[in-house]
């Protein structure tokens, strides 16, 4: 039996190592801990599905019965992708709900993301549920609440091709990484009128091709080959719970997540002048000029998805979206994080050009390097971002942005690091108009780092 551990319980969702961290007893008392919580607001009902982990089924049905033992009723969707999830807690008569995720996690991890009383929890209100299950571990149940199925994808499949509307028919390639997004991607684009090519949709819980995780270019090889070998115009790839998105062209270039932002920023604010477009401290420095040329107001956030659906409520913002893939569409859909929605509103806008790799590819670029990460004992990269936030000079530096980690602004480029929630790690990204420029940003990020931690290993 796996002993409680904080370290499970991180800033946006809850993600151990199964047999380890994480097993049916810990299940049912997060169950337990957050139907108490779920009562607290004043509800009484919780949707919960799960992705396609072979641990899936034996943490659902214990997260279930400690719902119950909470005496909140259960309706369990069954296996879905995250953002049905969502979907459910917008249309069905329960407005929280829990999804049994490891998201893009090793095959050996699984966790939880949640949405209590129609908001994403974060933070401290995870916290909150580890100190009611330490306080409270021998507490006897209540009422026990009742159990239900409910299959959700015929409602969710065609509230989406009811919304989208295709100027042609067009011809496709997805990739669901053998995640669970594969047992929904291609029903629902040839829904909506597209010819699928479909690379690993048969979910397994073991990923035998790829990682499903669409944010590294590696696992996108074979959708590029796909692309270069058939006749799909364009390639979508999904991470292992379904809510991000990936983007392939014909020719093989990845459109990253902050540039497919700009090309639906474009679209939204046709309905939503002078709104609020969300986009996270990782995201490319074309955004914010993008956005303001067309009637936007750029919102630079913080990263998480949590995180960013939280400030798009408190803004009233109709679109978010982060670098790792996460987009969020408030107009015309619910605000949450779905990346099979989004990968259907970009077959929307580019089946209304005669070139969609062409429109995608003339989306504004720089050089910038992938996601970097500076290795650090646990606890340790927070300490390092506060010093460097409170002591580290730049003299070049056109702005200094300090709402995530140190964005630091030039005139030809920025360079970002930032404390991960998730693991023991310092994220580092950089962006810059000519390689000179980069190698130069850089350096000056290696100068200030090594200064505050001489012994720091740097991935660049």
């Amino acid at each position: 039996m796996a002993t409680l551990s904080p370290s499970i319980f991180k800033a946006y969702d809850i993600r151990g190592i199964v047999g380890t961290t994480l097993d049916a007893d810990i299940a049912r008392k997060i169950g337990q801990a957050f139907g108490a919580a779920v009562r607290a607001k004043g509800e009484s009902k919780v949707v919960i599905g799960r992705d396609g982990r072979l641990s899936g089924p034996e943490l659902a049905a214990a997260l279930a019965q400690g719902l119950q033992a909470a005496g909140v009723d259960v309706i369990d969707l069954g296996m879905v992708a995250t953002p049905m999830v969502y979907f459910a807690t917008h249309v069905l008569d329960a407005r929280s709900g829990v999804m049994v995720t490891g998201s893009h996690n090793p095959p050996d991890y699984n966790g939880f993301k949640m949405v209590l009383a129609g908001e994403a929890i974060y933070g401290a209100t995870i916290q909150a549920l580890y100190q009611a299950i330490v306080a409270h571990a021998d507490a006897g149940p209540t009422d026990v609440g009742g159990y239900s199925t409910y299959d959700i994808r015929a409602a969710y499949l065609q509230r989406i091709v009811s919304d989208i509307k295709l100027a042609r028919p067009m011809k496709i390639a997805v990739d669901c990484g053998n995640g669970v997004a594969g047992a929904f991607a291609g029903d629902l684009y040839r829904a909506m009128g597209c010819e699928v090519t479909e690379l690993f949709c048969q979910v397994d819980g073991t990923f035998p091709n790829h990682h499903p995780d669409p944010a590294h270019p590696e696992n996108l090889q074979d959708l590029i080959h796909c692309l270069q070998q058939g006749d799909a115009e364009i390639g979508l790839a999904f991470d292992g719970d379904g809510d991000r998105l990936g983007v392939v062209t014909k020719d093989g270039q990845i459109i990253y997540p902050d540039r497919q932002l700009m090309l639906f920023a474009e679209d939204v604010l046709t309905r939503n002048p002078s709104t609020p477009i969300l986009y996270d401290v990782k995201c490319t420095r074309h955004l914010a000029p993008w956005i303001a040329e067309r009637g936007g107001q750029a919102l630079m956030w913080k990263t998480g998805h949590s995180l960013v659906k939280a400030k798009m409520r408190e803004t009233n913002a109709p679109l978010g979206g982060e670098m790792s893939g996460h987009l969020f569409f408030k107009d015309r859909w619910y605000g949450f994080d779905d990346g099979l929605y989004a990968g259907a509103r970009l077959l929307e806008l580019i089946t209304r050009v005669a070139d969609p790799s062409a429109t995608l590819n003339a989306l504004p670029e720089s050089i910038s390097t992938p996601e970097l990460q500076l290795m650090l004992n646990e606890g340790e990269n927070f300490s390092l971002i506060e010093q460097l936030q409170n002591e580290a000079q730049f003299p070049a530096a056109r702005d200094i942005i300090r709402i995530d980690g140190l964005r630091v602004e030039y005139p030809d480029g920025f360079g970002l690091a930032r404390a991960s929630n998730t693991t023991p790690v310092v994220v580092m990204r950089f962006e810059a108009e000519s390689e000179a420029a980069l190698v130069r940003i850089q350096a000056d990020f290696k100068r200030v780092i090594t200064a505050a931690k001489p012994d720091a290993v740097l991935p660049y």
